[in-house]
């Protein structure tokens, strides 16, 4: 999936509200990103977060569209990355999704809320963890199967009450819970996020394309990569609103397992092993008797 990825460095994070068509790769995962404000505006109500662990092992995804737009939301937009680097090393997704929730109920922005999809994957079993607060499904591809479905909350169940969440969006209820989805992912998988314009797209005779229809779309795609394959379904939204212009923020990014993860846990046992071995083999020396003792020993013996 990877398509001159630019590597993410550890303890990083990256994103924000603005335009941007970016494919990035980290420990476990590639991400290829592509957010087109509304207007073309600097900035949009889109705002986009990856981060990578200082372990090599976790790496998280956020993707919120807030209510509004300007100041308030580039407020909101720093104020998430500061979360996010926050919980850079956390392993329990859900703290960070209720941190989130208390981001927005806390904030001074006069009744701001969001919707938001927020994902966690452990690279080590390239398990996904992810918590949906009001936002459109992601959609999952299957290399497997060669099959494009939805992700829903039935899917895979994770956590103390994994179904058990009200899922609002980000801002309405300060106690908010959230439910969990887990899903593994193999080599060549996908998983595509995405924001409501794309689904909410209107064709000139009014109809919106709506889940299915983008479910569709996705699954009429040929894509060699992860950058081809938002690049045409952006397009293919647009085509299907024959003309009209984009109507709100649009942004969609998709993520598939790579194995960077495997190979620096390889590197870090290799090193670890030959330095294990060589303190072993330093202690050994340290404990061997001299020539001279070993030789009044053996005298010692004799007599």
């Amino acid at each position: 999936m990877r398509n001159h990825a630019e590597r993410m460095q550890c303890l990083e994070v990256w994103g924000g509200n603005e335009p941007t068509d970016r494919t990035v790769s980290m420990a476990g995962l590639d991400a290829v990103v592509l957010s087109i404000p509304h207007g073309h505006s600097v900035a949009g109500g889109d705002i986009h977060y990856l981060s990578s662990c200082a372990t090599g092992r976790i790496a998280r995804v956020l993707l919120a569209d807030v209510s509004g737009h300007g100041d308030s939301v580039s407020t909101i937009a720093q104020s998430l990355r500061d979360l996010m680097r926050r919980h850079i090393n956390v392993v329990d997704p859900m703290r960070m999704v209720r941190g989130l929730n208390r981001a927005f109920t806390d904030s001074d922005t006069g009744g701001t809320f969001a919707t938001a999809v927020a994902a966690t994957y452990w690279a080590p079993n390239r398990s996904l963890v992810i918590s949906n607060a009001g936002h459109p499904r992601p959609l999952v591809y299957r290399a497997a199967t060669k099959q494009w479905d939805r992700i829903s909350i039935d899917d895979g169940a994770a956590g103390p009450d994994p179904g058990g969440g009200d899922d609002l969006p980000l801002g309405i209820d300060a106690e908010g819970s959230y439910s969990q989805v887990r899903v593994r992912l193999e080599a060549g998988d996908v998983v595509l996020f995405y924001t409501d314009a794309l689904i909410e797209a209107s064709a000139q005779d009014g109809r919106m394309l709506g889940e299915s229809g983008l479910l569709e779309l996705v699954r009429s795609v040929h894509a060699t990569d992860g950058s081809e394959l938002v690049r045409r379904v952006v397009d293919g939204v647009a085509a299907y609103r024959g003309g009209l212009p984009a109507m709100d923020d649009t942004t969609i990014m998709a993520i598939s397992p790579n194995d960077i993860e495997s190979r620096a846990n390889l590197r870090m046992f290799a090193s670890g092993v030959l330095s294990a071995g060589a303190a072993r083999l330093r202690a050994g020396v340290r404990a061997m008797p001299s020539f001279g003792r070993m030789k009044d020993a053996g005298k010692a013996i004799v007599d």
